[in-house]
């Protein structure tokens, strides 16, 4: 089978050095599966790597894209024949921006036909970042005050709601007021516009001079700097993103506040979590799709894979609430 694949042969613009190539299918190992891809969204955690910020942890060339949804294709053993035909995440193998994905058979996660295909196409990196955050890594209890900026993004929106169904207080900073209303309706509890308040006083004046009980940072640089300052003593921030490309001293932080810093990366936990834990996660969140209580973003734009040097040019065109980008295959 012809595989159309998006590929980089060395790190740069993601506009510049992305590749489209036609390889051929390998057959599955006896513990993979063939997935023919339908659809899968443009993430920043997508575009990140191409430009060579992990270049310690990234090998050449690369296939971008760490999530998706496709049907089974081919299986590499008889046992795993009543998955051909089903809708699937063919998460943990191969990128997910070509036509066919290998993925390990113990990782794949069946979909059901009540979610749509562009809401199980996002459901991995930030609804299962967010989650684990909240009830794994930082054990958020109801009462908990949780402080996150670029409050505008999709993983902050997750937050959002989840604050609904852990039961914290949810405070996002955000850099204008595009977010603020669409924000409080989903769950935050207060929007802070970084703009046009000083953060450490608007925090502190929301939580009664205590300041936030954790923070999350996915920005970086003076804006997380900033909301350390904003946490109170002997409280926690945990660095998630690095969106302003500058990376914190938080040993310097650290040394002029009391403030535990940690640092979370999904894979890190994908490498200790069971099988088990791994689809009661995913099946978790379905359920939270299925009642109402979690949604994703919506589709703002779809192009075909071989269009993906358009929809790049096109993703910092767009505020981030009005849409996710897509790419589709047509098989």
């Amino acid at each position: 089978m012809n595989n159309r694949t998006v590929m980089y042969h060395q790190f740069g613009h993601p506009a510049h050095v992305l590749t489209i190539e036609n390889r051929s299918t390998i057959a599955p190992k006896s513990d993979e599966m063939v997935v023919r891809t339908i659809l899968r969204p443009i993430n920043p955690s997508d575009l990140i790597p191409i430009t060579g910020a992990y270049a310690h942890r990234t090998s050449l060339p690369g296939i971008p894209g760490y999530e998706g949804i496709g049907i089974v294709e081919e299986v590499g053993n008889p046992i795993l024949k009543s998955w051909l035909g089903k809708r699937v995440l063919p998460l943990r193998g191969e990128g997910t921006w070509q036509d066919y994905v290998t993925a390990p058979a113990r990782w794949v996660v069946p979909v059901p036909d009540s979610i749509a295909d562009w809401t199980a196409a996002q459901l991995y990196i930030n609804p299962v970042t967010a989650w684990v955050l909240c009830t794994e890594w930082l054990k958020l209890k109801e009462g908990d005050t949780l402080l996150v900026n670029a409050g505008g993004s999709a993983i902050s929106r997750v937050f959002a709601q989840l604050s609904n169904i852990v039961g914290f207080r949810y405070i996002a900073v955000v850099r204008n007021d595009v977010y603020t209303r669409e924000l409080k309706h989903i769950g935050a509890s207060h929007v802070i516009h970084s703009s046009s308040s000083r953060l450490v006083e608007a925090v502190l004046e929301l939580t009664n001079g205590r300041g936030a009980d954790f923070a999350i940072d996915c920005v970086g640089g003076q804006a997380g700097k900033n909301l350390a300052y904003a946490v109170r003593p002997f409280g926690t921030l945990t660095a998630l993103g690095l969106l302003s490309g500058e990376p914190v001293d938080w040993w310097d932080v650290t040394k002029q506040k009391d403030l535990s810093v940690n640092l979370f990366h999904l894979r890190h936990w994908n490498r200790g979590v069971s099988e088990k834990t791994w689809h009661e996660t995913f099946e978790t969140l379905m359920t939270f799709i299925g009642q109402g209580l979690l949604q994703l973003m919506t589709p703002r734009e779809t192009y075909d894979l071989t269009n993906v040097h358009t929809a790049i040019k096109n993703l910092n065109k767009q505020q981030a609430n009005n849409g996710k980008h897509f790419l589709a295959s047509d098989h």
